[in-house]
């Protein structure tokens, strides 16, 4: 009985890695003048920087920005992970129970 729980859940989380995986999140900063896309799995996919709207020479500005964006694009990809989580948890409640996913988490 349990080695099937176990099992199921182990493939239950590999799946729900391989979606994560999938799911990009982007956040931009200095009105867009950089832009960074993550997935889900906290794994950088793109960093843009629009030329027009920042002075390239202004390395410190870049890197505020830069920081900016990323934090931003980071704590997204926390949320995605936290929230298909719970979903994950719920699913596998039994009837009755599924109140109880909120214990790991929101």
């Amino acid at each position: 009985m349990f080695g099937d729980l176990l099992g199921n859940m182990q493939q239950q989380q590999e799946d729900l890695q391989k979606k994560l995986d999938t799911v990009q999140l982007s956040a931009a900063a200095g009105d867009g003048a950089v832009k960074v896309t993550v997935t889900a799995t906290q794994r950088v996919v793109d960093i843009s920087i629009d030329k027009t709207k920042i002075d390239l020479e202004d390395t410190e500005q870049l890197e505020d920005l830069l920081t900016v964006a990323f934090n931003q694009a980071l704590a997204m990809a926390v949320e995605a992970q936290t929230v298909e989580t719970n979903n994950m948890v719920k699913d596998m409640m039994p009837p009755g129970l599924e109140g109880l996913g909120g214990l790991f988490g929101k």
